[in-house]
């Protein structure tokens, strides 16, 4: 089946060319070599992997749990879907959406596929997925991949297992790499990882590309602050206490100090709904939207403000064959 092409790219994912015509993008808010941003990032989470949940809850007052858990409630996932969760490393999406579909829907046969670019942000979902009821069933599998080319393989780094499992260093079997094909997902997730893509834009297309029609595009990400007063005390809080606290937990206030640089860089909440929409999905509140009877969400009804904009969710319908959408198993938006 054709598939609906992306069209004209947001100015705010385009890259730019340095005095010698190299292509540049940005790293927190250094400029960089575009071809080196992928391993700056990489280095970012092959250093925070294990201390990743701890600095969460550090720097948020543990609010990001609740939006996390607010983000799969409003998608609802039953019926036995395919879900793909693209930079899900440490597998809390993923495992917040099993745990919805079993514990209010009865639903043990939803399946999750965790992508992510970083080996040891996916050891580390291993790790607490192997003390759960979905390892070694078809529920859940852990895949090395790039969001920016979800057709490409990638070369799989080896890593040697213990002697004896222990819960700090369990036995785990070897990632894998695969394409994952066209149209092969009914339900699209990433948390607070596509600000690290090099090609914001190239992310929701390979996003379009993968789900069936009728499927859902859902991304939870920070924003931009709407109250200005309280932007700018978030602001000084973000620069000023999180790499600190960075520094004091795990002995790293780079990673952090990118961190938050990367959340100032990130396009604004209508700025990326445009990106959603040129990609080729439908905004719930579009025209043609409501024509599909999909409800608005808060603020413009193309994306939904939690805790006053720190962090957003973004939602997107690839829009052929929406019988399915209505016949088959997946709830659109809630």
């Amino acid at each position: 089946m054709p598939r609906v092409l992306a069209r004209s790219l947001s100015m705010s994912s385009r890259m730019c060319q340095d005095d010698q015509g190299r292509r540049t993008t940005h790293f927190g808010f250094q400029t960089v070599d575009e071809s080196l941003k992928e391993g700056l990032v990489g280095s970012v989470f092959s250093s925070v992997a294990s201390s990743y949940d701890m600095m969460n809850d550090a720097m948020s007052l543990g609010i990001h749990r609740l939006w996390k858990n607010h983000f799969v409630e409003m998608l609802d996932p039953r019926g036995g879907i395919k879900c793909l969760d693209v930079a899900g490393g440490t597998g809390d999406i993923a495992l917040r959406l099993l745990d919805h579909a079993r514990t209010k829907h009865l639903d043990r046969e939803m399946s999750v596929t965790v992508l992510d670019i970083n080996p040891h942000m996916l050891i580390e979902g291993q790790k607490r997925m192997k003390e759960t009821m979905y390892w070694n069933t078809p529920q859940i599998r852990f895949q090395l991949g790039n969001a920016e080319h979800l057709d490409r393989v990638m070369e799989v780094p080896e890593r040697k297992n213990p002697p004896a499992s222990t819960r700090r260093n369990p036995v785990l079997p070897p990632l894998v790499s695969e394409p994952v094909e066209s149209e092969s997902m009914d339900l699209y997730t990433i948390a607070f990882g596509i600000r690290n893509c090099t090609h914001i834009d190239q992310v929701i297309r390979e996003a379009y590309r993968v789900l069936k029609p009728g499927g859902i595009f859902a991304c939870l990400e920070f924003g931009k602050v709407s109250i200005p007063l309280l932007a700018q005390l978030y602001k000084q809080y973000s620069f000023n206490v999180i790499p600190p606290i960075g520094e004091l937990l795990v002995g790293d206030r780079d990673s952090y100090q990118y961190l938050v640089e990367s959340i100032e860089r990130f396009p604004t909440q209508a700025d990326f709904a445009r990106m959603v929409s040129e990609a080729g999905f439908l905004l719930p509140g579009s025209a043609e939207a409501a024509s599909m009877g999909l409800p608005r969400l808060p603020n413009q009804g193309a994306w939904e403000d939690l805790t006053f904009g720190i962090a957003t969710i973004w939602t997107g319908t690839y829009d052929e064959a929406t019988d399915a959408l209505f016949q088959g198993t997946i709830k659109p938006f809630a």
